[in-house]
């Protein structure tokens, strides 16, 4: 994987030891005051490591797939977090694990980096704990079948997940308790970056209530401000259909599918390319059949 700054590529723990211990060393001892002998354990040499590498063969990040299939010491220097370091790691463990064929992967994420690997396709399972002194949460990843979504941080975080993973198009089945949930910072940070990518994009929102001033403020100023980006529509007869089920598909064959609609149990696909057909053929007959929202007049779109 790579970008103009930087590349990823699979490390030789045996060679390469000192860079992976020098970047994890700076993040874990360094910045979280980790103690030293924590940083390092014997999973390391029966490990698949991969390492961040800037323009001038710097190590910059790098991360680690166990026996136990399980992502850890994800790290990433300081000076180049948020700029795409940390998701090509995680892609690259991620891919190596599927190239294994494993059906899933899971991770122990610190609170502070939940919704980075959630956007990225990781759930949410029980509660916090303490792990060196530092509260974390388990999280997994399915990549044989779609996820079972249950719970309320899980349904955030599947919907996030689609959002942040789409390209150019993104189809929301929207029903009255989903309000609350688009105003989610995970959720609105995910739709913030699509609609604000520099290339052509599109949102079709069906709002099954009808009424887009339910809205959250920070995503009602998003749609007036680009509403070249987004398009609103009800249903044209809510009393004579049936209820539409609560959706999320992208066009990166992903969707998140709640068939109850108004209930959190639902199930996240990613790269399914015909669960993410279905869904859309489902979402545009649905969309086909709907009208432009009366109220949008009044905001100004």
């Amino acid at each position: 994987m790579t970008s103009a700054a930087f590349h990823v590529e699979a490390a030789d723990y045996a060679v390469q030891h000192a860079l992976l211990h020098g970047v994890r060393h700076a993040v874990f001892v360094g910045e979280q005051q980790v103690p030293p002998e924590l940083e390092t354990d014997e999973l390391d040499p029966l490990s698949h490591h991969v390492v961040a590498l800037d323009a001038d063969g710097h190590a910059i990040g790098t991360g680690r797939l166990t026996p136990q299939r399980r992502i850890g010491r994800m790290a990433v220097l300081s000076g180049w977090r948020g700029q795409g370091v940390g998701e090509a790691l995680l892609q690259a463990l991620v891919a190596e694990a599927a190239s294994r064929g494993w059906g899933e992967v899971s991770l122990h994420a610190q609170v502070h980096a939940r919704d980075f690997y959630a956007r990225n396709g990781f759930l949410p399972e029980g509660a916090e704990f303490e792990e060196a002194g530092i509260a974390h949460q388990t999280m997994r990843r399915r990549m044989d079948g779609a996820m079972r979504v249950q719970a309320a941080d899980q349904v955030e975080a599947a919907l996030s997940a689609v959002i942040h993973r789409a390209r150019r198009r993104l189809l929301l089945g929207c029903r009255g308790g989903d309000a609350a949930l688009l105003g989610q910072p995970a959720v609105l940070q995910a739709l913030r970056r699509f609609a604000t990518a520099r290339h052509d994009k599109q949102a079709l929102v069906l709002l099954h209530d009808g009424d887009p001033t339910t809205l959250p403020p920070a995503l009602l100023a998003l749609v007036q401000r680009l509403p070249s980006v987004f398009q609103l529509r009800q249903p044209a007869d809510p009393a004579g259909q049936a209820p539409a089920p609560a959706c999320a598909v992208n066009d990166n064959d992903d969707c998140y599918f709640r068939p109850m609609g108004e209930r959190v149990e639902g199930e996240l696909s990613l790269d399914m390319p015909a669960r993410a057909r279905q869904q859309d053929a489902l979402f545009q007959r649905a969309w086909d059949d709907a009208r432009d929202c009366e109220a949008l007049r009044t905001l100004g779109i």
